[in-house]
């Protein structure tokens, strides 16, 4: 496989480089970002032993509901 040089801003190469996993080359992570197969339910689920995250949840799911439920009583 051949290589190409890329000129990016210093903002580009800081958020690349804050994607960037300790273990990867910055080839890597780039074809990680943008591959056509990324799984989009790979993530679901990961947050759910966090500590707060299903209170939170519970919480803006219920400040939804009441909104939602006064505007359709107007």
């Amino acid at each position: 496989m051949g290589t190409k040089s890329l000129t990016i801003t210093e903002e580009a190469y800081e958020q690349l480089k804050a994607h960037k996993r300790e273990d990867e080359s910055f080839t890597e992570t780039i074809l990680r970002l943008t591959g056509e197969e990324r799984d989009l339910m790979k993530g679901f689920g990961t947050m759910r032993d966090v500590d707060g995250f299903r209170e939170a949840v519970d919480g803006a799911r219920g400040d939804l509901d009441d909104h939602l439920r006064r505007r359709t009583e107007r």
